[in-house]
C-alpha cells in the first residue's frame, strides 16, 4: 500500500522525481569513474523498469482517470521510455561537440550537465502540459507531429556526417554577447565574473546557454514522438524523466566512444519516421499497436549498435 501511494498521481511523480534528481547530484558531483558510472546506469536502467512494474500493479492509483489498463500503461511506459533514451543519447553527443568546442574544463562537465538536465526536465515538463490539452481538444495537432517527426527523420538521416557543427556563432552566443562582455577565461564554477570595467559573463554562461538552446530542440523532437506513443500525460512526462535522469552517469560510461556510434543517427532517423507514420495511422484500420512500436524500436537500436560494433572492428582491423 504503501507503494501505490507513494506512485499516485502528479504529486507522487513530483516527489520521486525530486528524490531522484537529489541522488543523481549527489553521486556525479566530481567526474566519476568509469567502473561507478557504469555501475549506476545500471540502476537507473534497472529502475526505470521498476517503475514500469509499479505501473503494471498500481496503475489505477497513479492515473485514476486513464482509460488504458495496467498491462497497456506498463507497455506504453516501456516503448516512451526507451525512445526517449536513445533520443537523448543523441543529446550527449551533442553535448560533447560543445563541450569540446568551448574546452570547457573536464572538472566543470558535471555541473553544467546537471544545470542542463534540471533545465530539461522543467522545458518537457511546460511542453507536456501545453502539448496534452492541446492534442486533446485538436486531434489534428497528433498529424502535424506525425508530419514534422518524418521530415526530422529524413534530415537527420540526410545531414549523417555534418556532426561538426560549429556552436561558436549559434543564437545563443550572439545573445549573450549582444548584452554583456565574454571573459576570454573560466573563474572557476562562475557565470559572471568581474574586472575593471564591470561585470563580464564567463565562458560557463555561454555554454550553459548553448546547452539550454539545445534542450529546447531536442525537446521539439522528443515530445511530439513519445506522444505517438501514448496520449496519457502522466505516461509522457513519467518516461521523459526516467529517460532524463541518469544522463550524467551515462555520459562518464560512453565518454569517447560518442564517436564510434557510426550508425546512431541513422538509427534515430529510422525511429522518428516510424514513430511520425504511426502518429499519421493512429485513426486509421492500419494503426500500428504499442506492441509493435516497443517491438520495432527494440529491433532498430539492436541492429542499429550491432552495425556500429562490427563498422568499429573493420576499422580496426584496417588499423592494424
Amino acid at each position: 500500500m504503501f507503494l501505490s501511494e507513494l506512485f499516485s498521481g502528479y504529486e507522487g511523480l513530483l516527489v520521486l522525481t525530486l528524490l531522484m534528481l537529489g541522488i543523481d547530484l549527489l553521486i556525479t558531483r566530481g567526474k566519476i569513474s568509469f567502473r561507478s558510472a557504469a555501475m549506476w546506469s545500471v540502476f537507473w536502467f534497472s529502475l526505470a523498469f521498476a517503475f514500469a512494474g509499479a505501473i503494471y500493479l498500481f496503475w489505477p492509483h497513479m492515473a485514476p482517470t486513464s482509460e488504458l489498463t495496467n498491462g497497456e500503461a506498463a507497455t506504453s511506459f516501456i516503448t516512451g521510455y526507451l525512445l526517449e533514451k536513445s533520443l537523448s543519447v543523441d543529446n550527449l553527443f551533442v553535448f560533447a561537440l560543445i563541450f569540446a568546442q568551448f574546452k570547457v574544463p573536464e572538472n566543470h562537465v558535471p555541473r553544467i550537465l546537471m544545470l542542463g538536465i534540471v533545465g530539461a526536465l522543467v522545458l518537457r515538463g511546460l511542453m507536456i502540459s501545453l502539448g496534452a490539452p492541446l492534442i486533446a481538444q485538436f486531434h489534428v495537432v497528433l498529424y502535424l507531429f506525425g508530419f514534422f517527426l518524418i521530415w526530422t527523420g529524413v534530415q537527420m538521416w540526410r545531414q549523417h556526417g555534418e556532426e561538426n557543427e560549429s556552436f561558436s556563432d549559434s543564437f545563443a552566443v550572439r545573445l549573450v554577447k549582444r548584452f554583456l562582455r565574454v571573459s576570454p577565461d573560466y573563474d572557476g564554477n562562475k557565470l559572471f565574473t568581474r574586472d575593471t570595467l564591470g561585470i563580464l559573463a564567463t565562458p560557463m554562461l555561454v555554454v550553459v546557454m548553448v546547452i539550454a538552446m539545445t534542450d529546447v530542440m531536442f525537446a521539439l523532437d522528443s515530445i511530439p514522438a513519445i506522444f505517438a506513443v501514448t496520449q496519457e500525460p502522466y505516461l509522457v512526462l513519467a518516461a521523459n524523466v526516467f529517460a532524463l535522469l541518469g544522463l550524467r552517469s551515462l555520459y562518464f560510461v560512453l565518454g569517447g566512444m560518442l564517436n564510434k556510434f557510426a550508425y546512431l543517427h541513422h538509427t534515430l532517423a529510422f525511429m522518428l519516421c516510424f514513430i511520425g507514420t504511426k502518429m499519421l495511422l493512429i485513426e486509421t484500420p492500419f494503426a500500428i499497436a504499442t506492441p509493435v512500436s516497443l517491438g520495432v524500436i527494440l529491433a532498430s537500436l539492436t541492429i542499429g549498435i550491432g552495425a556500429s560494433i562490427w563498422k568499429q572492428r573493420q576499422l580496426e582491423k584496417v588499423a592494424l
